[in-house]
């Protein structure tokens, strides 16, 4: 049996990976914070019981190098997934230090914890399409220059470059996957794609009367985060290591997101749509859309959900979380925060 071990599989990206690996037979051991809540598992408490039990969850953290160096002794991965990040771009601005110490340096910690172990690991760093930033061409593919607008972004370009260094240095088996936006009905609420689902809902339910947001004008490339976890563990199957653009090739705007989201619920966006100062960033990410060209080639991976599909899902998915949970619907929390 093969054992995976899962930084950040709290997270969005953690809880379907851990699903795919332990439907292809891995024993998964995930690094959570002494520090995190129970709520921040809730993605892996809401996992088919067979799956969450043979989660193995240990405390660690990823700026604290010795706990990273005593988990991998004790159970010895053949894999390792590095998911783990302060993943959220506008926070980045407000907590940079604190950003470029667990996305940057963490991933640092890691590759060190590897290295220290002397084991044979294959390691997958979750790198970014925040790193092209003002992108030099469209679409972004695996040569594209890096050009961060972000902490959040630049913390990513570091992490991706010391996992290149180490594998051209000690020779392991190190791959980065560049993965463009990729959503789900399991992402955070600070985020924008979900922040525009779950208003819809609260609207249709007549407990908003309206959704701020940034700027609905910047253009991503969104796919279904279900669909990306299986290129990371792709990535980790080829003989060789290798970096991976990982996305759709079709953009769209927030504008486009929200028509679309208010849409499947049978509203207009432009009657609840509000955009507010207060949500843009210092530095923006106008445009983004990726070239997955060598991931169809080599890995023969492709994204099975479109766009439209996507926003159905979470929509759909936050209607009936909202209609369904009392205590939610009546707790007053508006999505007008950051």
């Amino acid at each position: 049996m093969k054992t995976a071990l899962i930084t950040g599989i709290t997270g969005q990206d953690g809880s379907y990976l851990s699903e795919l690996l332990i439907s292809k037979g891995y024993r998964v051991i995930g690094i959570v914070r002494r520090s995190s809540s129970v709520d921040s598992r809730g993605r892996l408490d809401h996992l088919d019981p067979d799956v969450r039990k043979k989660i193995i969850l240990q405390y660690g953290d990823m700026t604290d190098a010795s706990s990273l160096v005593a988990i991998i002794k004790r159970f010895e991965p053949s894999e390792v997934y590095n998911l783990a990040a302060q993943s959220h771009v506008k926070i980045s601005f407000d907590q940079p230090i604190y950003t470029s110490e667990v996305t940057g340096v963490g991933t640092l910690n890691v590759l060190e914890a590897i290295r220290i172990s002397g084991l044979n690991v294959r390691f997958y760093q979750a790198s970014s399409s925040e790193q092209f930033g003002k992108v030099a061409h469209t679409p972004q593919n695996e040569s594209t220059p890096f050009y961060p607008r972000s902490p959040y972004g630049v913390s990513k370009v570091f992490a991706h470059w010391i996992t290149v260094n180490y594998r051209e240095a000690y020779g392991m088996h190190n791959s980065c996957g560049i993965l463009f936006n990729h959503e789900s009905p399991r992402r955070g609420e600070n985020f924008v794609t979900r922040k525009i689902s779950l208003g819809v809902a609260k609207i249709k339910e007549e407990m908003d009367a309206e959704l701020r947001l940034g700027n609905i004008d910047s253009q991503r490339d969104w796919g279904f985060a279900g669909d990306y976890v299986e290129a990371m563990w792709l990535m980790l199957q080829q003989e060789k290591p290798d970096d991976y653009v990982v996305a759709t090739g079709v953009s769209h705007t927030v504008r486009d997101f929200c028509e679309a989201a208010f849409s499947h619920a049978g509203m207009d966006y432009k009657d609840y749509v509000k955009t507010d100062s207060e949500y843009f960033r210092p530095s923006e990410v106008d445009a983004l859309r990726g070239d997955a060209a060598k991931a169809r080639e080599k890995l023969g991976w492709k994204p099975k959900t479109d766009f439209k599909s996507l926003v159905g899902m979470m929509v759909d998915s936050d209607l009936a979380f909202v209609r369904n949970n009392f205590s939610y619907k009546h707790s007053g929390f508006r999505l007008s925060r950051r």
